[in-house]
């Protein structure tokens, strides 16, 4: 039997930016939460293949895609290192750091919180925050969270809840895309691809009976169940996607897709910020609860 020593050794530190990358689908967003820059996530994530000998993720243009092996990585990897993480901050010399675990979904991390964010730690370099990603569609708390940015209907009566914005979203695509467009008395004319996302299947039907803008009986359907690749698929000319704002408000501003009409559809779900109440006794949990309500609440 070959001993322990003669196994082959894999980088802590690739595996931490591996699950950081995976946790938000962004070389970007994962150099913003570690503080590197995007090519080192990236340079990292390529030296953990070499040493795995197995693609992670599939890269085409901005996109940034799990493979099947590397969804089974993350899935394995990712609870060990944020308990290896817990253990080490618990051996920390001197005044110990405070540790909070927000969890807010996917996109509104990516696109809108995590950029943010560095105004916050830089401030409070002393507090440690732990932003989890999960389940866009779930309308709850997740039970391991101090606290939460998530969409409902009505909030969790049993938990405290600060009201962020609603939920609002316009339909979007390319600038080819919206060049080959043509309306004639609010009626779609061409071509019109739709791109779905799945946890709001019924948005585009819900913003033409608003809008009064008629879409065209027949088209092409492309289902995605991810907010980020509803947008990239936006983003290629795939088709037109409702796409939230103002979360998406760096995509427009970088001018990969542009709004294809101004009316926008408001819908019955809003982001909270959600807590339990008897959280509130920890002073760094008020301070950042206070920087989210102070950032984010009414950002439409």
């Amino acid at each position: 039997m070959p001993s322990s020593a003669s196994k082959p050794r894999i980088s802590l530190r690739g595996l931490r930016t591996f699950c950081v990358a995976a946790r938000y689908q962004s070389f970007r967003a994962a150099g913003e939460v570690l503080y590197i820059t995007s090519s080192a996530v990236s340079h990292q994530i390529k030296g953990l293949e070499q040493e795995l000998g197995q693609k992670l993720f599939e890269r085409n243009s901005r996109e940034l895609v799990l493979t099947d092996i590397g969804r089974s990585l993350f899935d394995e990897i990712d609870p060990l290192v944020e308990r290896l993480d817990d253990v080490a901050s618990s051996y920390k010399a001197g005044e110990k750091s405070s540790s909070i675990r927000l969890s807010v979904q996917p996109f509104f991390a990516s696109e809108f919180f995590v950029p943010r964010l560095s105004e916050f730690t830089a401030e409070h370099p002393e507090i440690d925050i732990r932003v989890g990603t999960s389940d866009e569609s779930a309308e709850k708390h997740p039970a391991h969270a101090d606290l939460s940015v998530r969409l409902f209907r009505t909030p969790p009566s049993d938990m405290r809840s600060n009201l962020l914005f609603p939920l609002r979203m316009v339909p979007t695509g390319s600038p080819e895309f919206k060049k080959n467009m043509r309306v004639r008395k609010k009626k779609i004319e061409s071509e019109f691809p739709l791109i779905v996302y799945e946890t709001h299947p019924k948005a585009w039907s819900q913003w033409s009976d608003e809008s009064g803008v008629e879409l065209p009986e027949k088209t092409k359907t492309t289902r995605l169940d991810s907010m980020i690749a509803v947008v990239r698929a936006a983003e290629r000319g795939i088709g037109a996607a409702m796409v939230p704002v103002p979360l998406a408000d760096l995509w427009f501003k970088q001018g990969s897709i542009v709004r294809l009409f101004k009316q926008e559809l408001v819908t019955d779900l809003s982001y909270f910020l959600i807590f339990h109440e008897d959280k509130m006794k920890d002073d760094n949990l008020c301070m950042l609860r206070d920087w989210i309500l102070q950032n984010f609440a009414d950002a439409t």
